[in-house]
């Protein structure tokens, strides 16, 4: 089962900016570097700008989800 994002997005987007996932998540800015730095949230750069796959996204809502469970 994958979780809703609580925001929209056009559906020919595949990966997010960090301010799209901040607020997808509701984090601040460190903590979500955080998760980034840790490898909890995988991610790519494209030249200087920072991209979050929606199956990264996806998938550490679905581990938080279990860890809770």
């Amino acid at each position: 089962m994958e979780p809703a994002l609580s925001f929209t997005l056009p559906a020919t987007h595949e990966a997010i900016t960090v301010p799209e996932a901040m607020k997808a998540l509701r984090l601040s800015r460190s903590k979500l570097y955080d998760l980034l730095r840790s490898g909890a949230l995988p991610s790519y750069t494209e030249g200087r700008a920072r991209r979050i796959p929606l199956v990264s996204l996806q998938t550490y809502i679905h581990n938080k989800l279990e860890e809770a469970a």
